[in-house]
């Protein structure tokens, strides 16, 4: 197989991010004005990310609380990370944190939300006296407020991102939060944060001020984020599981590069990274990922979705046998590590015999043999930018294999540009004969965005393709390289240096720069068309 090589291109998205209810925009009320009344901020969304009647609301929360195992959490509970789309969308997988608190178990909750509604280039802390929702007013807790303020020139007290923004909207990131902890927690005090700005400054500074102000306080702190948007099924599960995987490991730093190198999408990542310093400073050793979604989940539509993830962040005295995020997921059948699940590449069969029938036309075509007669099928994921290899067999034996490892060009191109590209530009075997093509066996691998791994364990074999890195060589080998050859985890790195042109024990320097992706890889052999 061979890489072509492209660009790179990094863009900083660590900041403001513009998220729905689920897959579709949401409006506000129409109460423009009416966003704070005698110093309470009103409710912004209700009626529509949740339901206005008092009754309704609390019994629909108690029904979603009654549907979860509540299982203990993992030590004790020091922060919760909740999605904040509309009920229908993510509400079960929010109920799954709430449900883990007991009534008076906190004094004063902190919630930490991004701004869909303005820009502002601090942490905005509400300055009135109460937030309201259908279930009535919480009380915010100005003394806690002003000292996590310190006077900090990133950290303000004020309005913005609280109060309707200019387009008249409501931010809802926030509100969304506060039904839960008054059904779970009864009475208690609130701290609002909204950030208006996710830079790392920012980040740092409010963290700062929470794990000071915050010892010895009975206090809880809530990230509001959701996750990867609109993005067929499978590559939200692929964009998702790194943020998954960061905050299962607290580790806020590779989190935030994460998202500024696009390995992974959160409209509130500064608000989880924020939380997950502080927490640390709090004595945190553990997060436990409670459950897993996305709005394609109720939907039914897997083409765009957007990813939800709860989690409670604790201090363990027990984190090896009770920090089990992980393997949470496992056994909800989400972000699995099987590569026989389609749901992970978002192809369903008839993509991938599309994709296969379309490489052999291009074949065919370049031959002026147009014996496949195709109807391009309206599937979103043909058009969705994707890195992927074309591999042709002759009698069993490679025969050709290029590939775009980047997701530079929309799936469909992206195919038929490598089809043509193994038969007649793969430099390690002559042009294809036209006398060839029936002999020929197609084998498509379709791959996930590539992440960067510290920790060479991260690597399962059979599961994931590796790139190696280093004095301006760069090496590729697919999965199925390490299955059909039988090697284990190091023999599979070795022989990718080697394929970079370096010495075996290349992947050992700490300057060697290992990447890892996922691939669905199906043949015309295995889907029955040859």
């Amino acid at each position: 197989m061979v890489l072509r090589k492209t660009g790179w291109v990094s863009i900083l998205i660590i900041g403001t991010f513009l998220t729905m209810a689920g897959p579709d925009p949401v409006k506000s009320n129409g109460k423009r004005g009416l966003s704070m009344k005698n110093g309470v901020r009103l409710p912004a969304v209700a009626g529509q990310f949740y339901p206005d009647d008092p009754e309704v609301l609390r019994n629909e929360i108690k029904t979603m609380f009654e549907k979860i195992d509540n299982t203990p959490p993992a030590g004790t509970i020091i922060a919760l990370v909740s999605p904040h789309a509309g009920y229908v969308y993510s509400g079960q997988v929010a109920a799954e944190a709430f449900a883990r608190l007991e009534e008076g178990q906190f004094e004063t909750v902190v919630v930490i939300s991004p701004c869909h509604i303005d820009f502002f280039p601090y942490a905005s802390i509400f300055h009135g006296d109460a937030y309201r929702t259908p279930l009535g007013d919480i009380q915010i807790d100005s003394t806690l407020a002003v000292a996590i303020a310190g006077g900090s020139d990133l950290i303000k007290i004020g309005e913005s991102g609280h109060v309707a923004g200019s387009s008249g909207r409501g931010e809802h990131s926030l509100e969304v939060q506060l039904p839960f902890l008054q059904v779970a927690l009864g009475e208690f005090k609130l701290v609002p944060i909204v950030m208006g700005d996710q830079s790392a400054d920012i980040i740092k500074e409010l963290a700062a001020a929470l794990g000071r102000e915050l010892k010895d306080r009975n206090v809880l702190m809530v990230a509001s984020t959701d996750l990867s948007h609109f993005h067929s099924a499978g590559t939200a599960e692929s964009l998702d599981r790194v943020f998954i995987e960061n905050l299962t490991d607290l580790a806020p730093d590779k989190l935030m590069r994460s998202i500024s190198t696009r390995q992974t999408e959160a409209c509130g990542g500064g608000p989880t990274a924020a939380v997950m310093i502080a927490a640390k400073e709090l004595g945190a050793d553990c997060c436990t990922i409670l459950k897993y979604a996305d709005s394609g989940d109720v939907s039914g539509d897997d083409t765009s979705v957007v990813g939800y993830v709860s989690a409670s962040i604790s201090r363990s005295s027990q984190h090896s046998k009770d920090c089990i995020g992980k393997e949470k997921l496992k056994e909800q059948g989400s972000l699995n590590d099987g590569m026989d699940n389609n749901r992970e590449s978002g192809l369903t069969d008839s993509d991938m015999r599309f994709l296969l029938s379309y490489a052999r036309h291009i074949l065919e075509t370049s031959f002026n043999e147009k014996k496949t007669e195709l109807t391009i099928p309206t599937s979103a994921i043909l058009r969705e930018k994707r890195g992927g290899f074309v591999t042709l067999h002759k009698n069993n034996r490679l025969r050709g294999c290029i590939g775009y490892i980047e997701a530079i060009k929309p799936l469909i191109d992206t195919i038929a540009e490598m089809a043509e590209a193994a038969a007649f530009h793969d430099h390690r075997f002559p042009p294809l004969r036209k006398e060839e093509l029936l002999d020929i066996t197609i084998e498509i691998s379709v791959l996930s965005p590539v992440r960067k791994i510290e920790d060479v364990s991260n690597i399962v074999v059979g599961k994931h393709g590796i790139i190696i890195s280093a004095g301006g060589h760069r090496g590729l080998l697919l999965p199925q390289v390490a299955t059909e050859w039988k090697w284990d985890r190091e023999t599979f790195l070795s022989q990718t240096c080697l394929k970079a042109g370096l010495d075996p024990d290349a992947w050992k320097d700490k300057e060697t720069i290992i990447e890892i992706f996922s691939a669905k890889i199906f043949s015309e052999k295995e889907m029955g068309m040859r």
